[in-house]
């Protein structure tokens, strides 16, 4: 046969589009919501590796619609933001030009990839009609006090331009750019207040039954809960909270120290100290706390001291590179006898060790009694007053009652969670909606004049390009008209992926940021789909907004998805990721025109479960080819007749199996159990087993199983049809026996044929109470070689070597000559 699958290819997505029926409405039908990551649209568009992650999400929005589901499954783009903006300045146009140009593109590469979409809901967030949300979000954060400014150290990547979250540094450097490291610079910034939300993104983790548990953990460790005691020292005056875990060293503590970027540092930096300081100071690379852990641990003394409330010793307070600014006060209580952290950090700068807790069963301490390392154990406090001998976990309450009591410190309860800073020093973001006014402050733009547009005429090179447009920034204050300047820093663009989710349900509403009926009918996400690496930034972020809207009684919900699935990665035959820099990509058109897009989907999925990595292969695509021309063979010559019993049998186990298969995003095996069926279907059989043969290929295979299905004399769409629904009675489960006794006999000779070479013929000898077991015609099929089997006790067997001597039950023998 010829096989033009590009002309099937168009054909079929051209009828899906002209009849618009992956578009769905709200309904009295069960609604089913699945959503992969959206995807920032860049120039040089979709390779496999990003094909492969749609149609992990296609295959299922297929499966769910023929079961009957109102599905919605949408798709938009992450349009906003530097990689944009870096390549429009490189290329020479403007960000807004590339970004449409980029979207076309991948618009059309999404297309031919047979992806159901429904395109009537696209989102852009670089559009005004969108971002005016972001606009009306942040306003209303501002007005509930979770939106707010000041001055703090940042993470500035000099290559971007822009300040960088916490989140975003990996290492030292930028998360996009691996080869440039991070400085610190204090600027004027706008931060979202997330940690009002800490306790319930953290006691809500548990909510989500359906996240895998790596994703929740490191939620969970990112959130960083800690139930602890808050301490005042006293320094210069001043009381300073100290958070910690560990009140039962108290009587240990021999120094403090104290962020490099806490703004109140040089408060407390001695004139002598001073130069030392800020020579030390130059040397901090990164505020990122997973930085912090991994540098190594340095500081400088202040020239200050503290006053421990529980002995009123002087304590020398230094400054330090791991401790983090905003975390409690920003300063922390050393204790190296009994943490190894503050034990390196002592014996570095000869710092005294002062211990206090003493294990109970053996004996630490060298002749001189120092110690060779920090003990972090159990054991009964020493050196510590009135506590002296009581066991440090019951100190812990003691001490902390104590304290309490006598107002020196309390109960308390800390996160390592940090407040999101959200502005950044770039063109191409969502505009935040500030005035600054000399009269009356910082004023936020009213809401019915939003959107705040980005200006189209702007000129790129150093520093924000915003600062550069006089007509943007010189605006009237909004409360008393005098000259105001507008805000040049734009959103981090996570802000514009925090809520997308929610726009799908209502995408063209001019009014409202969405109508909650609708965001009712739809929300939650059923099944989310994205990478892991999105645990400790999207994946905090969205469910955030989640809440924070609930609270202003837009949502009616806690959570953004009930199910998170994590697809895998494809890496190119080189065996590295799939990517344009290695030059190791494979591209959908190229995919297509070779071997048809519905043999590379069936391959994606074929080879392992689609939550692991898998490697790309010509070699293996190969096999994908095969197989679905031998499908398109079969449905030229079969024969439409009466369903036989085996048939039937073997097609409702299957059913039932790949049904389970594909609700458990367990497509490989759900495809292993498809090619067993194909193999026993016979030359004539009925258009009933010929149609549910095709249901179950239609996820994978859509534009093949279209094509045959109105090949077979159907009319309606087959996307659209009921999948098919097993009949347990048809299943006889002798039929099964009889396959895995075949399967296991085809096994034992292929491993005989490995062993031996130069034979052609094969005699099997069997029981007789298993002759059932081993139908001929079907063996042979299976094996596709004439198969000669003989009972032990048929007396015209041929059997020249005796082999049917050593036949046991189960385990036939086999003669090859």
């Amino acid at each position: 046969m010829d096989y033009d699958f590009k002309a099937i290819e168009k054909k079929w997505q051209k009828r899906w589009e002209e009849k618009k029926i992956f578009e769905v409405k709200e309904s009295k039908k069960k609604k089913f919501y699945i959503l992969e990551m959206f995807p920032y649209p860049s120039a040089s568009g979709l390779h496999m590796g990003h094909a492969f992650n749609y149609v992990v999400g296609d295959r299922y929005a297929r499966f769910k619609r023929m079961n009957g589901f109102n599905v919605l499954y949408p798709m938009g783009y992450d349009s906003l933001g530097l990689p944009a903006e870096n390549a429009a300045i490189k290329a020479g146009i403007h960000p807004r030009e590339y970004t449409e140009k980029s979207i076309e593109n991948f618009i059309r590469q999404q297309k031919e990839l047979g992806l159901s979409y429904d395109w009537s809901r696209i989102i852009k967030t670089s559009t005004p009609d969108y971002y005016k949300w972001d606009q009306w979000i942040f306003l209303k954060m501002y007005e509930k006090g979770l939106a707010y400014r000041k001055k703090a150290p940042v993470n500035w990547c000099p290559k971007c331009n822009t300040v960088l979250a916490n989140e975003q540094v990996h290492n030292g450097k930028c998360w996009r750019h691996e080869d440039t490291k991070i400085e610190t610079r204090y600027l004027e910034q706008w931060f979202f207040r997330i940690t009002d939300y800490a306790e319930e993104l953290n006691d809500k983790i548990g909510d989500l039954k359906n996240w895998t548990e790596d994703v929740k953990a490191m939620q969970k460790n990112w959130i960083g809960k800690s139930y602890g005691t808050e301490i005042y020292f006293e320094i210069n005056g001043k009381k300073w909270p100290i958070f910690t875990t560990r009140p039962d060293t108290i009587f240990g503590v021999t120094f403090m120290v104290i962020s490099a970027q806490h703004p109140e540092l040089m408060d407390l930096v001695t004139k002598k100290q001073k130069k030392e300081v800020e020579r030390f100071l130059k040397k901090i690379k990164s505020t990122s706390k997973k930085d912090m852990e991994e540098l190594e641990k340095e500081g400088v003394f202040t020239g200050a001291y503290a006053i421990n409330p529980v002995n009123k010793e002087k304590i020398p307070v230094w400054v330090g590179n791991f401790v983090i600014a905003d975390y409690g006060s920003g300063m922390v209580m050393a204790v190296p006898a009994h943490d190894q952290r503050d034990f390196e950090f002592a014996e570095k700068y000869k710092l005294p060790v002062k211990i206090v807790i003493e294990p109970i069963n053996y004996d630490i301490y060298e002749r001189k009694g120092q110690i060779p390392r920090a003990y972090s154990g159990e054991g009964n406090l020493v050196n510590s007053g009135k506590f002296s001998g009581v066991n440090n976990e019951k100190a812990k309450k003691e001490i902390t009652k104590y304290l309490s009591k006598r107002k020196l410190g309390k109960k308390a309860v800390q996160y390592k969670l940090r407040d999101w800073l959200v502005s950044r020093q770039r063109y191409w973001g969502t505009p935040i909606p500030m005035v600054y006014c000399d009269k009356c402050g910082i004023v936020p733009v009213p809401e019915k004049d939003l959107p705040v547009k980005l200006p189209e005429k702007v000129k790129f090179g150093k520093g924000n390009p915003l600062e550069t447009v006089k007509d943007f920034v010189n605006v009237k204050c909004p409360n008393c008209g005098r000259k105001a300047k507008r805000e040049t820093d734009t959103m981090d663009t996570f802000v514009n992926s925090s809520w997308y989710f929610l726009r799908y349900c209502d995408p063209k509403n001019k009014k409202k940021i969405f109508d909650k009926e609708k965001v009712k009918y739809w929300m939650p996400i059923d099944q989310y789909i994205g990478g892991k690496e999105h645990a400790c930034m999207h994946l905090i972020y969205f469910r955030f907004y989640t809440k924070f809207l609930r609270d202003l009684g837009l949502l009616d919900f806690d959570e953004p998805a009930l199910n998170l699935f994590n697809q895998g990665m494809l890496h190119g035959e080189d065996g590295y990721v799939m990517s344009k820099s290695r030059g190791n990509v494979v591209l959908p058109e190229e995919v297509s025109a070779k071997y048809g897009i519905d043999t590379a989907r069936l391959f994606l999925v074929s080879m392992a479960s689609p939550d692991k990595d898998i490697d790309w292969s010509d070699k293996g695509i190969q096999g994908s080819l095969r197989f679905i021309k031998k499908i398109i063979d079969y449905f030229s010559r079969v024969k439409i007749d009466k369903a036989d019993v085996r048939t039937e049998s073997k097609l409702n186990k299957v059913i039932l199996e790949i049904t389970e298969y594909l609700n458990n995003f367990k497509y490989n095996l759900a495809v292993i159990k498809l090619r067993e069926l194909f193999e026993v279907l016979p030359e004539k059989t009925s258009k009933e087993v010929l149609g549910d043969f095709l249901k179950l290929l239609s996820p994978f295979c859509p534009h093949i199983a279209e094509e045959l299905w109105e090949k077979l004399g159907c009319k309606n769409f087959l996307s659209l049809e009921k999948w098919p629904k097993a009949d347990k009675k048809k299943i006889k489960k002798i039929f099964e026996k009889q396959e895995q006794a075949i399967d296991k006999l085809i096994s034992d000779i292929n491993h005989i044929f490995k062993l031996v070479s130069g034979k052609n013929k094969i005699y099997v000898y069997i029981l007789p109470n298993e002759k059932e077991l081993y139908d001929i015609g079907l063996l042979n099929k299976k094996f596709g070689k004439q198969i000669n089997i003989f009972t032990v006790n048929d007396k015209s067997k041929y059997d020249p070597s005796n082999m049917s001597k050593k036949v046991k039950p189960g385990r036939p023998a086999i003669y090859l000559e």
